[in-house]
């Protein structure tokens, strides 16, 4: 069974940074996308970047572009997100979740396919 381990989130101050990680073991991983999502208080969960595995190729929506930065460490099965110039409408619990398909960016927002794992989340909090 795969589990993914979110870790990183906290209190920041509005255009600053943290990095959130997704760790990922299991026996087999058997996905091809890391996929974060946030879900803010009262807001649907929103996907705002993913790397493929495959090729390692990474996509963002619109509203992180410029700002969040996804990547990866093989060696340690995990998975970065990291997050400058943080704005008070970032605030939400960031979950990482594996697709076992595919992902891609499109519409100003992230695709995917059919989400297979998910994390338990960490709380990321931008104010004052």
């Amino acid at each position: 069974q795969v589990q993914l381990v979110e870790s990183g989130g906290g209190l920041v101050q509005p255009g600053g940074s943290l990095r959130l990680s997704c760790a990922a073991s299991g026996v087999t991983l058997d996905f091809s996308a890391i996929v974060w999502f946030r879900q803010a208080p009262g807001k649907q969960r929103e996907g705002v970047s993913c790397i493929r595995l495959s090729d390692s190729n990474t996509f963002y929506a619109n509203s992180v572009k410029g700002r969040f930065t996804i990547s990866r460490d093989n060696a340690k099965n995990t998975v970065y997100l990291q997050m400058n110039s943080l704005r008070p409408e970032d605030t939400a619990v960031y979950y990482c979740a594996a697709d076992e398909i595919d992902c891609y960016s499109d519409y100003g927002g992230i695709i995917y396919y059919n989400i297979k794992h998910w994390g338990k989340g960490t709380p990321v909090t931008v104010s004052p």
